[in-house]
């Protein structure tokens, strides 16, 4: 700090204004930064004052004052935030980074370590050797962690589990080979996750008796009722009942209604009565025309069943007469 202060004070005395001191460090400054690697100047960063040799003299407000050494040599520069290794101070007279305990790789403040050096395991901010008891260190992490049950690969203290050991499921911080009733395993989460039943609604009313589709002309038909699935099951839980249900039933037997042609004939029917009624000669003369209708009807069939007959005793006639020899000669 005497150095620096000297060589302040030279720059002083030597510089007519602010501006010539300025341009002169700054200059030193650059040439120096090729020599040396050197990376802030006082027209660059947070630098208020500078020398020649030893680089920021002052910071800006809110810049800290970073001390970088090369060789045998101390360079100021000014930054935003200390680096690695360092934790800033502030003061009414200027801010500077603080090197932090010799076991610390970064710290909040001299008492107060964030990550530890290798061969260190931080617990509530210091850097040790050796946890305290019921803690193990973690060489990954650098710090001293829970001793996790041995079903655990992770944990958050000796009962909460945060991530179990291959082939086993997880369930409110603990690690289980098989889940507990109720639940089932969940292979992607590698979780026990709660077991869903199947729920359905309540059944529909019975449908109309029926039979190949019909409800008329028979005696003995089925009727049939539904109802609806509400939440379907998950992989182990209750599966589904039966969701429709066929019982037999029986109704009073009674014919179909007729097709066209037999609602035509009804119809005609009806008709031919109402003019009977109203002309007993037209009811007589269609009486007898139907009896000559059934006799012609009888006579064709009579007539048919004779010719049948005939041809049949003629066919037989025919396969058993005998063959003359003069039919068996060649002429």
């Amino acid at each position: 700090m005497q150095l620096q202060l000297i060589s302040f004070v030279l720059i002083i005395l030597h510089c007519m204004d602010y501006t010539g001191c300025q341009q002169h460090s700054s200059s030193r400054h650059r040439q120096h930064k090729q020599i040396s690697g050197v990376s802030s100047g006082c027209q660059q960063g947070g630098c208020l004052t500078c020398s020649d040799y030893n680089g920021c003299l002052s910071c800006k407000p809110r810049f800290f004052m970073h001390l970088e050494r090369i060789g045998m040599k101390q360079i100021g520069v000014c930054m935003t935030s200390c680096p690695p290794g360092f934790y800033g101070t502030r003061s009414p007279e200027r801010n500077t980074c603080t090197k932090c305990r010799s076991e610390c790789d970064s710290c909040f403040n001299k008492n107060f370590c964030t990550r530890c050096r290798a061969g260190f395991y931080l617990h509530l901010g210091k850097c040790q050797e050796n946890c305290p008891e019921g803690l193990v260190r973690s060489d990954t992490q650098r710090e001293c962690v829970p001793r996790c049950p041995v079903e655990c690969e992770a944990c958050v203290n000796s009962e909460t589990c945060t991530r179990c050991r291959t082939g086993l499921y997880q369930l409110s911080g603990r690690c289980h080979h098989i889940c507990p009733e109720e639940y089932e395993p969940n292979d992607k989460l590698m979780e026990c996750t709660l077991q869903v039943h199947c729920e359905v609604g309540e059944w529909s009313e019975w449908s109309p008796c029926s039979r190949t589709g019909r409800t008329c002309g028979f005696k003995r038909g089925q009727e049939t009722r539904t109802r609806q699935v509400l939440q379907y099951s998950s992989a182990f839980g209750n599966p589904c009942p039966e969701i429709s249900e066929i019982n037999e039933c029986l109704v009073k037997r009674r014919k179909c209604p007729g097709g066209r042609r037999k609602n035509e004939r009804r119809e005609r029917r009806n008709r031919n009565n109402r003019k009977d009624k109203e002309n007993p000669e037209g009811r007589r003369e269609r009486k007898r025309e139907r009896e000559r209708e059934r006799e012609r009807d009888t006579g064709e069939r009579e007539d048919s069943d004779n010719r049948n007959k005939t041809e049949h005793r003629h066919r037989r006639g025919h396969d058993t007469e005998p063959v003359s020899p003069e039919d068996g000669l060649v002429q």
